[in-house]
């Protein structure tokens, strides 16, 4: 149940939104994107990473493995966009709920909602033609073990990519930038920088690392985002996490936050 009633309108909303590197997202009702975010924006971040990934190159019916998927919204995407057949799958939101997100969107037929451990994906070996991974892959992938496990889900030659919150470099030593230790959460932790990817994903053997980058003015969309879920979230809990991202990147203002996109295909 909506905690907040906002009383801006949903064109105004769109036209605030409105971003000319992301067409595609800007198709997307700005309420249902706000109502059911967890964090960054996830289309956006899905866009970004859909020409890397080569997701144009892909068939229609397409097997993709939507790993940490929340609240399904990229799921809904895959399918919507490029007629894939997705699996949605996510260790914190139920099936249930994502079921009855994916039949209001209209793709029951092309995306399947589970729930998974990414540690102990229940899928056979080859299975999927692509694997993706929006605001996720930190949580669980930073272990240098994982990668190898993960890529046996990819037909050969099939790619895996990611979009994570990152640092611009590696921090030296055990203290945080200075001028975020007043906003520091060990979580951060798990934020690396683009180099940082490209080597730990490299040494894994498993994949041919095709894309380490830094997203250009990346934490400029993060905290536009940011304040736009402060404001009119219909969650108090949610808003307060927006609120909380913006002063940390209103602190930040770009020195060391942002986001990386990583792409590997499978040897």
């Amino acid at each position: 149940m909506s905690d907040i009633t906002s009383t801006t309108s949903n064109d105004d909303l769109a036209n605030r939104l409105n971003h000319p590197r992301h067409p595609r997202s800007n198709r997307y009702d700005v309420r249902w994107t706000i109502e059911n975010q967890m964090g960054p924006h996830a289309l956006w971040l899905l866009e970004w990473l859909s020409p890397a990934l080569g997701l144009e190159e892909l068939r229609p019916g397409a097997r993709v493995l939507d790993l940490g998927c929340g609240r399904a919204m990229t799921s809904v995407f895959l399918a919507r966009e490029y007629g894939f057949q997705v699996v949605a799958a996510d260790l914190w939101v139920k099936p249930d709920e994502n079921a009855a997100r994916i039949a209001e969107a209209g793709v029951a037929d092309r995306v399947l909602p589970v729930f998974a451990e990414a540690h102990d994906l229940p899928f056979a070996q080859g299975h999927f033609d692509a694997i993706v991974s929006i605001d996720a892959y930190q949580y669980f992938g930073t272990n240098d073990l994982y990668l190898p496990t993960l890529a046996r889900l990819l037909k050969p030659g099939g790619r895996i990519g990611v979009v994570v919150p990152a640092l611009r470099e590696e921090p030296d030593g055990t203290e945080p930038p200075e001028h975020l230790k007043p906003y520091w959460e060990p979580d951060f932790w798990a934020f690396h920088s683009p180099d940082w990817w490209r080597r730990t994903w490299t040494r894994s053997g498993a994949v041919e690392v095709e894309a380490a980058d830094w997203q250009p003015d990346g934490w400029r969309d993060w905290l536009l985002w940011s304040e736009v879920c402060a404001e009119e979230s219909p969650y108090a809990w949610m808003a307060r996490m927006a609120r909380e991202s913006v002063e940390l990147l209103r602190a930040d203002e770009g020195r060391a936050l942002g986001f990386a996109r990583v792409v590997g295909r499978r040897l």
